[in-house]
């Protein structure tokens, strides 16, 4: 079974910077599409961005122009940089990863921005 496990998050301050990333173990087949969630206290959890195996991407609205999401396909490990951060940025952070028709989920990593 594939697991993920997230690392990266903090606390960091209004304008701050953090870089989570997710690595995959335990991988037979090749990770397809891999994405990053987040789920703030009493909201459901929504998707912030995601990434094909060939590096097509697509972002949330909310965090265009300052989050970056990268993949390497080699570590089976993604990334998401977040610039700008915002308070209501703060979230539990979780990736995701499919392998061939299933969905795999980390443990998540908590975000948490000052004003």
């Amino acid at each position: 079974q594939v697991q993920l496990v997230e690392s990266g998050g903090g606390l960091v301050q209004a304008g701050g910077s953090l870089r989570l990333s997710c690595t995959a173990s335990r991988v037979v087949y090749s990770i397809g599409s891999m994405a990053w969630y987040r789920q703030a206290p009493g909201k459901q959890r929504e998707s912030v961005a995601t990434i094909t195996r060939t590096g097509t991407t697509n972002y949330a609205d909310s965090v265009k122009g300052r989050f970056t999401i990268s993949r390497d396909n080699a570590k089976n490990t993604v990334y998401l940089q977040m610039n700008s951060l915002k308070p209501e940025d703060t979230a539990v952070y979780y990736c995701t990863a499919r392998v061939i028709l299933t969905d795999y989920w980390g443990q998540g990593t908590q975000v948490t921005v000052s004003s």
